[in-house]
């Protein structure tokens, strides 16, 4: 007979189900996974230490959702697993008859388990048999003896917890459908379990402090609730909050005793040494720290969930729980404080042949190794996203605290290029300068990654040198960036889009707009996704360039994409679309859609104030002088321009500006003053400057001489369409003040054949007044825009129903003399919101939906 053992051979705590404690968080979703697990033959549940796993199997028992005989077994390494089996089965209520062989360190024989499989495939309902701690169970033996009782039984549910996988053929249960798993993910506390156990311990934290604790422990419970006694006793437990790291001390003391203790010593010094990592790979870890047994060690520190985890899918690619890893660094700085700079050191050098330069750039920064840092970013060349994003972007914000005395010819380009993407071009001329006697100081042995840097700022700082230095900078820099190589020019793809906008920036500034606009058109093609603000820089310095050219429609567009494309990626500042709003304002005004240009100049009106870029302030005075001009504000619009220069602005617009002012000046008869500036520009004068000069000499009665350069201007070869116009309007003008008629309304054709394809009419009405005794009645109307008669019966317009009153037909003379708004206001003495009234009630009563459409029916009725 074999030997039977008493009860106090055996630990009844083993069987006992642990008890709820004070700060238990009911978890109902979880309670019916487990419900459902049971179902099938094998519930894993394996999580770290401290997930939770025992207390919710824990509280599954207590909510007794079947009605099952459930044996719990608390398991240990050194318990006779066969014994307390038996034993538990027993307790639950599972005869299992006293002839079966269970001594102490008896193996499960195979009578053992044949008559225990026999025994529990009698029982009319399902077995549950739940172990706790069964990753501390150790050898496979128990494992093969669990599986025959399971392939033998058909109502034996097994429930796993520990901190690992057991041994047993999970993959089989998998794809049989038998097996259900609950792993550290889904044991994560949620925002609201979070709340409730802070507030067991009666901690109150607002939403956004409660979710920021719950994001640095993971959801971990048992870090939670660590972190709950260590604020129950604060009074600023939400200050507290940003402070808790993984080395405080209940929270170290338990890593300590449940991690820690049960590693080797060669698996703590890996650990403390990864530990400097955030996200890493085996070979990462092999080369910080020289053990080639890495992935080995990566694997089974995963596989006993040692509070490390993988990345993405089947991705070999490791994290260290947040907690977790703060402890280790401060172990780490703790015991070997030299080792941490040599550790981030050997990582930046890895990540940086690897091509990964941001992770590079910060483990060199967390080095205190600055001038590492700084030539990874110019050797890589990624000048570039400097130039572009400036301190807020991940490389920028990386050098937030570059120390200023450092005197490293990379560390000073990096400060440069950083606050040129600021906006801040002041300081990165002072300090391109300051690279560039660094360089003199100590020879010229820089590699071509830094040379290729300096050459781009350069460029993009070339203020006011003139076009041949542009072309002598310009050929080195794209040589260097042939030669760059290719796997980083594919990392940098915005770098020859950035250099090609820095040669269209560099020629604008110099006055060469059209070389300007050739080029920023191409860096706006260019630019690759991820660059966006630079794409937004060219297309709004392109849309002001086209305005300033007279291709309105190819502004209109620039203009347009700029600020849908601002709107989408948020840009703020000296990035704003402030220059595309005024673009906008500008094609408007030259189209004479007033309404639309004092929307857009409204718009604009916030983003072109104090500490705007100087391209968009130069610009939007140009504008907003232009519309005072149009509504016969001339005195305002004469201070507007001569308070307006920007000496920042690119010397095209600089010279708008004041070539603007000029005519205003002539236009009002200060006619001194005017010589006076225009007098320094050198002979022979361009073509916008000869027209103005032209202006003058009308103005002071000299005809013959006006005619003849206004004459030379217009024949010209590429001369720019406003300044056609303008030459064109000008012989119009002289031709009538002779009462030449016909040469007068031919120099119109000629202008209007130049203004017709964009639709310039801004011009057109700058000379009304001069015009008008020449021009037959319907010529007028031609010429400054409106749509001329329709002749045929197509023609004929629907009746008129209902007559028009004597204000409406003030207001419809004006429209046909083609006044804006507020100068028909103005002359009837009434608001601009009565006329706004009228004209509305005009289209109505004439069926037309534009101003013209209803001056033409207007003369087809004989109203006017």
């Amino acid at each position: 007979m074999l030997e039977t053992f008493a009860d106090n051979a055996i630990l009844a705590s083993k069987f006992a189900v642990p008890a709820a404690p004070p700060f238990m968080v009911e978890r109902p979703v979880l309670r019916d996974r487990v419900t459902e697990g049971v179902h099938g033959s094998v519930t894993l549940v394996t999580a770290v230490a401290g997930g939770g796993k025992t207390q919710l199997l824990a509280s599954w028992v207590r909510s007794r959702p079947v009605d099952w005989p459930i044996a719990w077994i608390t398991v240990e390494s050194d318990d006779d697993f066969w014994v307390y089996l038996v034993e538990g089965l027993r307790r639950s209520g599972v005869p299992v008859p006293p002839l079966v062989p269970v001594a102490p360190g008896a193996g499960a024989s195979r009578a053992l388990l044949t008559r225990l499989a026999g025994v529990i495939a009698a029982q009319p309902t399902p077995v549950v048999l739940i172990l706790d701690g069964a990753s501390q169970l150790p050898g496979e033996r128990w494992a093969g003896g669990l599986e025959f009782l399971l392939e033998h039984t058909g109502n034996l549910r097994v429930v796993l917890a520990g901190r690992w996988d057991p041994p047993l053929p999970l993959h089989r249960y998998r794809l049989a459908g038998q097996l259900h798993e609950i792993r550290t993910a889904d044991l994560a506390f949620t925002d609201v379990e979070t709340a409730h156990l802070l507030d067991l311990h009666g901690v109150g934290l607002d939403e956004p402090h409660r979710k920021a604790l719950l994001t640095h422990t993971e959801g971990w419970a048992a870090g939670i609730r660590l972190c709950a006694c260590a604020l129950q006793s604060s009074e600023n437990a939400e200050g507290l909050v940003a402070t808790i790291t993984g080395d405080e001390s209940t929270i170290a003391e338990y890593f300590m005793a449940e991690v820690l203790r049960i590693q080797t010593p060669e698996v703590r010094r890996f650990l403390l040494e990864t530990s400097v990592l955030d996200t890493f790979t085996p070979a990462l870890a092999t080369a910080v720290t020289s053990r080639f047994d890495a992935s080995h060690l990566l694997t089974e520190l995963t596989r006993e969930n040692a509070f490390i985890q993988p990345v993405g899918e089947g991705a070999h690619v490791y994290r260290y729980h947040r907690l977790f890893a703060e402890l280790l660094q401060a172990q780490l700085a703790w015991v070997e404080p030299d080792l941490v700079a040599e550790l981030h050191q050997r990582a930046a050098a890895w990540l940086a042949d690897h091509g990964r330069l941001e992770e590079a750039v910060e483990h060199a920064v967390r080095a205190g190794d600055w001038s590492t840092a700084a030539t990874m970013v110019i050797e890589d060349y990624a000048v570039g996203r400097l130039v572009i994003d400036g301190s807020a972007g991940r490389l920028g914000r990386l050098f937030a605290r570059l120390p200023e005395h450092l005197a490293h010819a990379e560390t000073v380009v990096v400060r440069a290029a950083i606050a040129y993407g600021d906006g801040d071009h002041f300081r990165a001329a002072e300090q391109l300068r300051y690279a560039g006697r660094l360089l003199s100081l100590h020879g010229s042995g820089c590699g071509d990654g830094l040379t290729l840097a300096c050459f781009l700022m350069r460029i993009l700082l070339a203020r006011g040198a003139d076009p041949q230095r542009i072309d002598e900078l310009v050929p080195v820099a794209k040589t260097f960036l042939s030669v760059a190589p290719p796997d980083r020019l594919a990392r940098h793809p915005e770098l020859p889009a950035l250099l090609r906008a820095a040669e269209g920036m560099a020629h604008g500034d110099a006055g060469s707009v059209d070389r300007a606009a050739e080029a920023l058109a191409e860096a706006a093609a260019l630019t690759p996704v991820g660059s966006e603000s630079l794409k937004v820089d060219c297309l709004r310095q392109l849309a002001l360039l086209e305005a300033h050219r007279g291709r309105l429609g190819r502004a209109e567009t620039s203009a347009q994409q700029a600020l849908d494309l601002a709107a989408q990626c948020g840009l703020t500042g000296h990035r704003s679309p402030g220059a595309a709003e005024v673009a906008l304002a500008w094609v408007a005004l030259e189209r004479y859609d007033v309404e639309a240009a004092d929307r857009h100049l409204r718009a604009a009106q916030p983003l072109c104030g104090p500490g705007a870029d100087p391209l968009s302030v130069a610009a939007y005075t140009l504008v907003k002088a232009r519309r005072l001009q149009t509504r016969g504000e001339q005195r305002s619009a004469l201070s507007t321009l001569a308070g307006g220069g920007v000496p920042e602005a690119p010397a095209w617009l600089r010279s708008a500006i004041v070539l603007g002012h000029c005519r205003l000046l002539i236009g009002s008869g200060h006619l001194t003053e005017a010589a006076v500036i225009l007098g320094p520009y050198p002979a022979p004068r361009p073509p916008e400057v000869a027209i103005v000069d032209a202006a003058l000499l009308h103005a002071r009665g000299d005809a013959v001489r006006a005619h003849e350069l206004a004459r030379t201007v217009a024949d010209g070869v590429r001369v720019p369409v406003p300044v056609a116009i303008e030459a064109w309007l000008l012989l119009a003008v002289l031709a009538a003040d002779a009462d030449d008629a016909p040469a007068a309304r031919e120099a119109l054709r000629r202008a209007m054949r130049v203004a017709a394809p964009d639709g310039h009419r801004r011009p057109m009405h700058q000379v009304r007044s001069q015009l008008r005794r020449v021009l037959r009645a319907e010529d007028q109307y031609r010429w400054l825009g409106a749509e001329p008669a329709a002749e045929g019966p197509a023609a004929t317009p629907p009746a008129l129903v209902e007559p028009l009153s004597r204000r409406e037909l003030d207001v419809l003379r004006g429209m046909a003399e083609m006044l804006p708004t507020e100068e028909i206001a103005a002359r009837m003495y009434v608001s601009v919101n009565t006329v706004k009234t009228h004209v509305r009630s005009i289209l109505r009563k004439l069926s037309a939906a534009r101003r013209n459409e209803a001056v033409r029916r207007a003369r087809q009725l004989n109203l006017l």
